[in-house]
């Protein structure tokens, strides 16, 4: 099959839930779309006032805390490698490196997030990505992070 033909994967909440461990209100991702196994992939959340971050950060004027932008972009990362490895039960993933994170823009409720996630290494359990943070045509956040998946 020649590479304009190929099918990229997706991971619907189902399956996001039966890789991650994490649930509400810290499941921070609701699909990933155009998966190519562990080396890229987008992560998709839609921000509503019904967060519940949102009732102390910041009361009239809700803003999204850019750490949980880093950990969306993280639980993309893990869901990607987990997915691509066929694991079927939670396995946990251990933040080890957060570097060069930025955050440009705010994100709050209405948005649609894009995390953007592309590997730069991979390492028996140690995976390390680079991942940006979309919604619509501006970057609000980006950051290298790697982690590692273990049982």
């Amino acid at each position: 099959m020649n590479e304009m033909a190929r099918q990229l994967d997706v991971i619907d909440i189902g399956r996001l839930m039966e890789l991650l461990p994490h649930r509400y209100p810290f499941l921070l991702i609701d699909r990933i779309i155009d998966i190519d196994g562990d080396k890229s992939g987008t992560g998709i959340k839609n921000v509503t006032i019904n967060e519940p971050y949102f009732a102390g950060h910041f009361p009239g004027r809700p803003i999204m805390p850019g750490v949980l932008l880093v950990e969306g972009m993280a639980q993309t990362a893990g869901a990607m490698c987990l997915h691509a490895r066929n694991v079927g039960s939670p396995k946990l993933v251990y933040f080890m490196t957060i570097e060069s994170a930025k955050f440009r823009k705010p994100v709050v409720p209405g948005d649609t997030l894009h995390y953007r996630l592309r590997q730069i290494r991979y390492r028996t359990n140690v995976w390390k990505f680079s991942g940006e943070a979309w919604v619509g045509d501006s970057k609000v956040a980006e950051a290298v992070i790697s982690a590692l998946i273990s049982d």
